[in-house]
Formats: C-alpha cells, sequence, structure tokens
C-alpha cells in the first residue's frame, strides 16, 4: 500500500491487512483520520466499516508502541535538522585544493563529511600518460571483461545491476566505446569488478594507491569505470567514504549532502526516484528545500564523495575513473546499515 492518502489503490471492498497497514502508516505520518476514512470508502469499504478500523488503530497497543517509537526518531531527526542547518552555513561549492595534506584532508573534509576536489596528487600516474583507446585495444584486447549492458530498455538499471551484466572482449567493449557517439547503453562499473580486476590486472600497475590519504597493505586496490560520453549513474549513495581518480575525459557530478536525506525521496535502499537531469518539483516538493552541488572534473583531479553524500554522474567525454575506498582512517560505516532497505 501507498503511505499517501493521495494515492489510489484497491478494487477490493474489504479492508485487509495490507489495508491495515497503510491505515497505521499514514496515521504515523500525521494524516487526519477524516482523510483516511474518505480513502477507504473511495476505494469500497463502507463508512462504517472505515471509522472502525481506524478506531481500532488508534486504540492499538501496538500502534501507541509504535507511536513511541516514531517520537524518538523525530528526535533524531531533529539533531539531522541542526547538522543540516549547519552545513549550509558553507559556500554552496565544491573546493579545489592542490595537493592537500593529509592533515588538512582529514581535519576539513573527511572528519566533516565534506566534498572536496584533489588536484596534484596524480601526478606521478602512468596511466595519465598512457591510457587511451588505442592503448587498450593494443594490449588488452583478448581479455574477457564484465560489461553493464541493455541499460537503455531499464529505468532503474542501477539498482537492477546484477540482471545487466554481459561478458564480452575487452577489444570488443573498446570498439563500442569508440563508436558509441553519445549512449547510456553499456559501462563498465564498480559492479563488474571481480572478473575486471583480473582481467585488467597490469593496469593497476599504471595507478598509483596515492599514500597521503589511502592504506598501503594490500595492493591492486581501486575500482575501474570505463564508458562512452553520456554515461549517467543516477542519484544514489554510498555506504563508504570514497574516492574518484579521474584518469580519462570529464564527468559532471550532482551532489546532495548526506544531511539532506529528509528531502531526497529515498524508497529503496540508497536509491531514489528523483532525476538528477530533471528534478521535477510537483512530484518530488521536499527537494526544493535540498542543497544540491555541482562540479567537473578531468584527467588528474580526485573528487573526494562523503559517505552517505548522495551523487550523480554524467560522462561528458570517453572516461575511465578509478574509484578508491582503502583510506587511512575507519571507513566502515556499512555494518549497521539496516537490513531492511525499503523505505
Amino acid at each position: 500500500m501507498n503511505s499517501s492518502v493521495s494515492l489510489q489503490s484497491s478494487p477490493s471492498a474489504i479492508i485487509d491487512d495490507g489495508w491495515r497497514s497503510w491505515i497505521a502508516e499514514n496515521l504515523m505520518l500525521g494524516t487526519d483520520p477524516t482523510q483516511i476514512a474518505q480513502v477507504l470508502m473511495q476505494n469500497g469499504a463502507s463508512h462504517l466499516e472505515s471509522v472502525k478500523e481506524i478506531d481500532a488503530a488508534l486504540k492499538s497497543p501496538y500502534l501507541r508502541g509504535a507511536t513511541r517509537l516514531r517520537s524518538r526518531m523525530t528526535k533524531r531527526d531533529w539533531v539531522l535538522n541542526i547538522y543540516r542547518k549547519l552545513n549550509r552555513l558553507r559556500p554552496a561549492t565544491i573546493a579545489r585544493r592542490d595537493k592537500l595534506s593529509r592533515e588538512e584532508f582529514l581535519r576539513d573534509y573527511y572528519q566533516t563529511n565534506t566534498p572536496v576536489i584533489i588536484t596534484g596528487m596524480m601526478d606521478d600516474w602512468p596511466a595519465l600518460k598512457k591510457w587511451d583507446l588505442d592503448f587498450f585495444q593494443q594490449h588488452f584486447a583478448s581479455r574477457i571483461v564484465e560489461v553493464q549492458f541493455g541499460r537503455n530498455d531499464d529505468a532503474d538499471y542501477e539498482m537492477n545491476s546484477i540482471a545487466h551484466k554481459r561478458k564480452m572482449t575487452f577489444g570488443e567493449y573498446v570498439d563500442l566505446v569508440r563508436h558509441a557517439g553519445v549512449s547510456n547503453d553499456f559501462y563498465m562499473t564498480a559492479n563488474n569488478d571481480s572478473l575486471n580486476r583480473q582481467a585488467l590486472g597490469e593496469l593497476w600497475d599504471d595507478i598509483v594507491q596515492i599514500p597521503e590519504y589511502l592504506s598501503q597493505t594490500e595492493g591492486g586496490r581501486g575500482f575501474f569505470w570505463f564508458g562512452p560520453t553520456g554515461t549517467v549513474t543516477p542519484f544514489h549513495h554510498d555506504l563508504t567514504n570514497n574516492f574518484m581518480a579521474q584518469v580519462m575525459g570529464r564527468k559532471r557530478i550532482r551532489l546532495i549532502p548526506a544531511c539532506e536525506i529528509a528531502n531526497v525521496y529515498n524508497h529503496r535502499h540508497c536509491f531514489t526516484p528523483v532525476d538528477a537531469r530533471n528534478i521535477d518539483l510537483q512530484k518530488f516538493p521536499q527537494m526544493a528545500n535540498a542543497q544540491v552541488l555541482e562540479c567537473e572534473i578531468g584527467p588528474g583531479e580526485i573528487l573526494f564523495l562523503p559517505v552517505g553524500c548522495w551523487h550523480y554522474v554524467e560522462g561528458l567525454e570517453t572516461s575511465v575513473t578509478i574509484a578508491f575506498t582503502n583510506f587511512l582512517w575507519d571507513n566502515d560505516f556499512f555494518s549497521n546499515y539496516p537490513e531492511y532497505r525499503e523505505f
């Protein structure tokens, strides 16, 4: 059942447990019982039946217990809103810092959950001079890789990423990218990492683990993203802090601070139906209250994406990005993530 009384739905005149759950949810949200009754009657229930069910819900000790829990959550929302208001005191821009020191990065960005673009820390990467489509074709054409494919036919391609995996030779994929023009139909992403890290293992010799910020205890870390102009990763948040190190091409990123979660319509796991390319304020009016930041990154630039920060990523050119999560500091924010992921 939908949680909004304005949304439709069942031809049945019987108030079953599905409708009772819907009644309870709307009472918890503070919806007027009269409105709830009107929706029930519009869907076939009698006035007497509707009033009886609502009255039973209001008197239920289960609902009273849930209401008490809701009050605790409301208090947590109040605390979160404090951070949201304080966050607005910062400039509504993403800073660019050249050769940012470890201490400054930790103090001003990692600890404060603040995004930043770092320059000058990839200058020693062989990848910046070597990698292009010809290099990939010449050295790795026969390797079997995994790609996200058929994304254009699925509006929820990111949530359904497992269903879009396809294997092919890297040479075939490079040819697709070379002749794609603008396309979001195929993309090599972190979701393909298990196979591709082995298939393209030598590429990790051309990157540096950035010891100023990243742990060196294990080699070969990083997630390989490679796609044509036009790839789109819709609004979502990660469960860890993340570096996006740009090797080829430019990307546009739109970000929403983690403290804005009340406004972003998070409905399932780490996703939202809000389209960053065209935010529909009639359908998602709370988004008018969200702070949306925007930036572009190009070769040699690193974007720090704080844990919980909502982000949308668009490939403005054929691009390769290496993502890192192996920071020197605690980056475990997923161990206590909610097990039930329908919000």
